[in-house]
């Protein structure tokens, strides 16, 4: 229960919040990078959280979002989705229409 409850203060206490390998200086996969290079492009402000640093956190995201891979975003407290649905939405142009929306740009 304790590692589902840091990943919920997390999404909570962040109005974006990623969960992705590696750092926004140095991510760790290809996936991590691309959603990281669209929030910065956005220029949004987010937290990032490294899976790597924590088993425990890497397994108790999937399970927490029921979503099987990394990296993944939340927007005030609403998971997004993956690498594939943050690309389509930023291609579509609905992520930067949800983050207007939402007065986070």
């Amino acid at each position: 229960m304790e590692i589902k409850e840091k990943i919920k203060n997390l999404i909570e206490e962040n109005e974006i919040c990623l969960f992705m390998k590696g750092t926004p200086e140095s991510p760790q996969c290809g996936f991590s990078m691309a959603v990281i290079n669209v929030l910065k492009y956005l220029k949004v402000n987010f937290k990032s959280v490294n899976v790597l640093d924590d088993e425990n956190l890497r397994q108790g995201i999937k399970e927490y979002s029921e979503w099987p891979t990394i990296p993944q975003l939340y927007v005030n407290k609403e998971f997004i989705g993956g690498c594939d649905i943050v690309k389509e939405m930023f291609e579509k142009g609905e992520l930067k229409k949800l983050f207007e929306e939402k007065k986070l740009v």
